[in-house]
């Protein structure tokens, strides 16, 4: 199966381009994330947290 997707690949110019958007957009992507990490207000860092025990904001579903 792998020759055949490797065969079929090879007869594409400019084929190898795609790796490298890929690789260029995951990069971006997470140098994104982990500036917003640590450029996060602590405030709302906490607010965020809470979020999943905050008794106000669940909805009760009955079955």
């Amino acid at each position: 199966m792998f020759k055949f997707v490797k065969g079929y690949m090879e007869s594409i110019e400019g084929v190898a381009i795609y790796p490298t958007i890929s690789l260029l957009i995951f990069f971006i992507f997470f140098l994104a994330l982990g500036w917003w990490v640590f450029t996060a207000s602590k405030a709302y860092i906490d607010e965020v947290s809470e979020l999943p025990l905050d008794k106000d904001n669940q909805q009760n579903i009955e079955l």
